[in-house]
């Protein structure tokens, strides 16, 4: 029987990504009723939602990235960062598989692809994912996202950095959000990009740990 806390984590990512690159695909469908700036608060939402709904449960990581960074800041424990990455990624890869089942004719499926330099978008998802660790790190209790105002924090800082750098590099943050997407929609175009957002978010999540460190430690006295 699944443990809560991975069912917890698949349930979390299925709906992060099923309502983002939902959002993505309706949009593009509609010819554009949804908008950007409605794309970026719809991962804003999702992502605040789930924290409040499952944050108790298993911390509502819902992205690989943030589940490396709690373990390199000695939050998490490493026998579950595996069940936790497969829980993410399964749930990653159910949420396209149904937009996939619904929406056949979508050639990305809502995957991240650079609109510049795959440079640029590296850079940029390197600052992004920091930024967002850092936030997670410093508004969570242990290896949960948990809280009256966790929700509120990561869940702003997420449509935030969606309204303003999503135009440029897909604001991903999340290997599974872009992974899952990139392999349905089957066009290896898309597929051979998506080391920039597996790799550029684990380590901009690795080097918001340090910053936090520094950030909490005590002043001499």
């Amino acid at each position: 029987m699944i443990r809560r806390e991975y069912l917890a984590e698949v349930v979390g990512t299925f709906s992060l990504v099923f309502a983002g690159t939902g959002a993505i695909v309706i949009n593009d469908v509609s010819g554009g009723a949804i908008t950007h700036p409605g794309i970026a608060i719809t991962f804003g939402l999702i992502v605040m939602a789930m924290i409040y709904a499952l944050g108790d449960v298993s911390g509502a990581h819902l992205n690989p990235a943030v589940t490396i960074g709690f373990l390199i800041a000695g939050r998490a424990q490493r026998n579950t960062i595996v069940p936790y990455l497969i829980a993410q990624l399964s749930g990653a890869a159910l949420a396209s598989l149904l937009l996939k089942s619904m929406f056949a004719g979508h050639a990305t499926l809502g995957a991240t692809m650079p609109s510049g330099s795959a440079w640029q978008s590296f850079v940029l998802e390197v600052v992004l994912t920091f930024l967002l660790m850092l936030v997670i790190l410093q508004v969570s209790s242990g290896s949960k996202e948990t809280g009256i105002m966790a929700g509120i924090a990561i869940g702003g800082v997420v449509a935030l950095e969606a309204m303003f750098a999503g135009p440029i590099c897909g604001a991903s943050m999340n290997p599974a959000r872009s992974l899952a997407p990139a392999i349905f929609c089957g066009d290896w175009a898309v597929i051979s990009r998506q080391w920039i957002y597996i790799i550029a978010p684990i380590l901009g999540a690795i080097l918001a740990v340090p910053i936090h460190h520094l950030l909490r430690r005590q002043p001499a006295t």
